[in-house]
Order: C-alpha cells, then structure tokens, then sequence
C-alpha cells in the first residue's frame, strides 16, 4: 500500500519535472548556413551564403551546407571572440560548428573571399559585441569589404 501512495504522488512531480526539462531553452538548436555559387532567390546574388548573417545562442551548432560545389567556410582572422577556436572545412563538404562563446563571428569561403564569399554569425550573449570592434577593423579584401559594411548595417552597427 505504500508503495503505491507514494508513487501516486510522485506521478505528478515526474510530469511536472519532464515538462519543465523539454520546454527549457537549454537544449542547443543546429542551424543551417547554405553554399551557393547562385542565390536561389536571386541569381544576380553571386557565390553567397545563405543566410549571411546568422543570430544564435551559446552552445547551437552551425551546419554549413555545401548545396553547390567548390565552396567552404574558414574563419577570418580577428574576426572571432577570444577563447574561440578557428576552423576551416574542406571544400565542397559539409561542416558543423558549435560556437559557445558570445561575440561576431566572420566567415568566409576561401576561394570565393575577394568577391564578397563572407557570412556573419552572432552568438548571442551579454557580451556579444566584446569583440565587435577588433571584427570591424580585421582585415577584409575585394567586395568583401562592401558585404561586410552591408552586414553592419543590417545589425544596426555604425561603420
């Protein structure tokens, strides 16, 4: 009999307890970044990642996603928070990224760099914009440079 009191009681706990578990935003999320030699949407959009600029939080992973050949995804130097690892995928295959540190993170596609290949992440945080500034004066080449004040633009950032 009191086996079956007391689980009777917990029953509801467990319940509760689950609840609040799978509803929590703990769980990490896994995002997509596309590699296209065209934009799908609009074929002037040339050699571009999509979305170009990405906003996640703290411990989500990043696929990017090789839908079109010849293209990777690198980091750019001082373009990442400190405490952060560098990372350079291999050229048309996919690659997963989980970023745990809050600030911006620029990408580029190796190749595709001085024609404006260069995506954003934003890893969501109280720190966020720590490393905005040094992001912002990272060195840029080509059309990568226009993108980029682009990007800023988009965030609300002053160039």
């Amino acid at each position: 009999m009191k086996i079956y009191h007391y689980s009777k009681a917990l029953a509801p706990l467990i319940l509760i307890f689950t609840c609040v578990v799978l509803a929590s935003p703990s769980y990490a999320a896994m995002h997509e970044v596309k590699m296209y030699n065209k934009d799908p949407q609009n074929k002037k959009n040339r050699m571009v990642f999509i979305p170009r600029v990405l906003k996640i939080k703290p411990g989500d992973t990043v696929k990017f996603v090789s839908a079109q050949k010849g293209h990777n995804t690198q980091s750019i130097k001082g373009m990442i928070p400190d405490g952060s690892e560098k990372w350079r995928s291999k050229i048309s295959k996919d690659f997963e990224l989980t970023l745990k540190v809050p600030g911006v993170y620029g990408y580029k596609c190796t190749p595709h760099f001085a024609i404006g290949m260069v995506g954003l992440i934003v890893v969501e945080g109280d720190n966020w914009k720590s490393n905005l500034s040094q992001a912002k004066k990272a060195r840029k080449v080509g059309k990568a440079k226009k993108i980029f004040k682009q990007i800023w633009a988009e965030l609300g950032v002053p160039n």
